[in-house]
């Protein structure tokens, strides 16, 4: 089961990142970023995707331009998130034939990352959308847009933003802190996929790209 969950290692080190990612997608989460304002993230995300490929859908978070997006790619990278909508960003992620998710909040973002081809969108931060403002978006994208939340989605809340019309959730402090060690980050991760699965949430499609 593939389950919509991105976890976002922020301020990972490249010698501690297989150790925690391994524990994630032994507990279930095969969807990782690791942010480019981490240390030394390039090298991280290649150790992954050498170790993980098969196993997990890896890239990179706070990617902000094209050169970073083919810098990730160089570096076996398949996932591109960002903070923000930038059309040359998402064209250059599928011109690679990576996945998009770019960062939004309006509809003239949502629809325009749509327009530019993106895979999905990333509602940042989440909490100042809120359920309410999710739900109202919702009644007007396409009913196939997949739609993450990130910020201010808990295990104690997801029935909320699920219920609003979310599709999945990207999750950075609530399942890795900087230094956490990897039986820290199992614990939160069995927090996460307890709920999860207890919503009864379709599997998502295989992760190939």
């Amino acid at each position: 089961m593939s389950r919509k969950i991105i976890a976002i290692l922020r301020g990972v080190t490249p010698d501690e990142v297989t150790a925690l990612a391994e524990t994630l997608i032994e507990e279930g989460i095969d969807r990782i970023e690791v942010p480019l304002n981490s240390p030394d993230p390039l090298k991280s995300i290649e150790r992954l995707a050498s170790r993980f490929s098969k196993d997990a859908l890896i890239g990179a978070g706070t990617v902000l331009c094209a050169q970073e997006v083919a810098e990730v790619d160089q570096v076996g990278g398949k996932l591109i998130v960002s903070p923000n909508c930038d059309p040359y960003v998402i064209r250059a992620t599928k011109v690679l034939g990576m996945a998009s998710y770019p960062g939004v909040v309006t509809p003239t973002e949502c629809f325009a990352a749509l327009k530019a081809g993106a895979d999905g969108l990333k509602f940042f931060p989440a909490d100042v959308v809120g359920p309410a403002g999710l739900k109202a978006l919702r009644a007007v994208l396409p009913k196939a847009t997949e739609t993450f939340v990130v910020g201010g989605a808990t295990p104690d809340n997801i029935s909320r933003w699920i219920a609003a019309g979310a599709s999945g959730f990207g999750v950075g402090s609530g399942l890795y802190r900087a230094g956490d060690s990897a039986a820290e980050v199992r614990i939160k991760a069995r927090a996460w996929v307890r709920e999860y699965d207890a919503l009864g949430i379709a599997p998502a499609a295989a992760l190939s790209l």
